[in-house]
């Protein structure tokens, strides 16, 4: 199997250099990374549960897609690549926004990322790779809050540090018209 050479980069992503991906996370170093969210049309998220064998925070629930983007790979084709190979979709994504965070893990791996994250629209049925991906389901923006407050351990790292920044994101420019009431009532006009 090919290694996989990830993006060494500083605060202001630029690059610097490479390093096996495995290396990278043992010792902890700025990487460039993604994320991707996709909403349906209903206004609902698309989580996946992590497998069980990832590398770390298997069986967790996520946003639809991470990863990284590999040595001499533009990211937005990382991006088209990772959400087809996981979650076997195709959809037209937006860069959104980027930030920083660190993260260590049981395994000793650390997570050490500056992740750009991507944001589209798929009213779209997952088929997932089993060996990235046990479960999926689309989850309105309420639940997940309340899901985060009752069992903040279901859930990735990373998806917690985002989920807040996205959909800030999403109401302050506007595209995502919310209203989160004893009816949740979602609107979106995401990209339209």
């Amino acid at each position: 199997m090919e290694k996989d050479f990830l993006i060494l980069v500083d605060e202001n992503d630029r690059p610097w250099g490479k390093l096996e991906k495995q290396l990278v996370h043992e010792i902890g170093l700025l990487h460039r990374a993604f994320s991707v969210f996709i909403l349906n049309s209903k206004g609902e998220m698309l989580l996946q549960q992590r497998a069980a064998g990832k590398y770390h925070s298997g069986r967790l629930w996520t946003n639809a897609c991470c990863s990284h983007p590999r040595f001499g790979e533009d990211l937005a084709d990382a991006v088209n690549r990772r959400l087809k190979e996981e979650m076997g979709l195709e959809c037209t994504t937006h860069f959104a926004f980027r930030f920083q965070y660190s993260a260590s893990f049981e395994n000793s791996l650390i997570e050490n990322e500056l992740d750009h994250v991507y944001i589209g629209i798929c009213d779209k049925h997952p088929v997932v790779n089993p060996e990235e991906v046990m479960n999926w389901k689309y989850e309105s923006i309420a639940s997940i809050k309340s899901d985060f407050e009752r069992n903040p351990s279901h859930f990735t790292v990373w998806f917690k540090k985002c989920f807040d920044k996205v959909v800030a994101h999403l109401i302050n420019e506007a595209k995502l018209n919310l209203t989160l009431n004893t009816e949740e009532k979602i609107t979106l006009n995401y990209f339209t």
